[in-house]
């Protein structure tokens, strides 16, 4: 929301200036973001994660993404100011569409925290847009001066705390910390992995496979020292 206010009206050939406007006026000189903006931002989003998903951030042009949308490039930039801004909130976009459905629209602890990751992966297999684009950024992101990188980092690192901890609450002190984080990495690496498999074969069960993964990395975490060592 931002505050506008009205300058003094300067004096004319006519008459004295207008008194300034004041606290106990009763029209209060402020303006909303209308509906139709946040649709078109929500437009410009999905065309863009479609845009960069298909062709990576570095050729997928803004003129494109404005072209789905049917608007010009600089109405683009309008909306979100620069192609790496668009870009990071592609990124926040796709966060946010997988906690949309949750309570309090953030992402649970404990086991719900499992069972959410894996109702993304159901989710995330009737919209390959958005995994593409998610797939794509993320890998570029490890090349140098990636605008992404920060973003994607930083992703990773707090993804990593929250699984860990969703492991430490269920296990409880028979699991230590470096299995607990060892099992959070594990996880998210999985779960990309398979993703970039069902990416390119669609005969990978994204759903079924994630949870597969998941089921064995959290037996081995909470079976601790006992767990079974195939490979010893």
């Amino acid at each position: 929301m931002v505050s506008v206010m009205d300058d003094a009206v300067p004096p004319t050939a006519t008459g004295p200036a207008a008194p300034p406007a004041t606290a106990a006026d009763p029209v209060k000189r402020t303006r909303r973001p209308r509906q139709a903006t946040a649709e078109r931002r929500a437009e410009i989003l999905r065309a863009a994660a479609n845009t960069f998903g298909s062709k990576g951030y570095k050729t997928g042009s803004l003129a494109e993404v404005a072209e789905q949308v049917g608007i010009t490039h600089a109405g683009v930039l309008h909306h979100f100011g620069s192609k790496e801004q668009l870009l990071v909130e592609v990124l926040e976009y796709r966060d946010k569409e997988d906690v949309r459905h949750l309570e309090g629209q953030h992402i649970p602890g404990g086991i719900d925290l499992f069972r959410h990751l894996v109702r993304t992966a159901r989710m995330n297999a009737d919209r390959p847009g958005i995994v593409q684009g998610y797939t794509v950024l993320t890998g570029e992101s490890v090349t140098e001066n990636h605008p992404a990188r920060g973003w994607v980092t930083s992703r990773f690192s707090v993804l990593r705390g929250e699984i860990a901890d969703a492991v430490r609450e269920i296990g409880g002190p028979g699991v230590s910390d470096a299995t607990a984080e060892q099992a959070a990495s594990a996880i998210i690496g999985v779960m990309d992995g398979l993703q970039v498999q069902w990416l390119l074969d669609d005969t990978v069960d994204l759903a079924e496979s994630t949870t597969f993964a998941i089921e064995a990395i959290l037996a081995a975490a909470l079976a601790g020292t006992d767990r079974p060592h195939p490979l010893a």
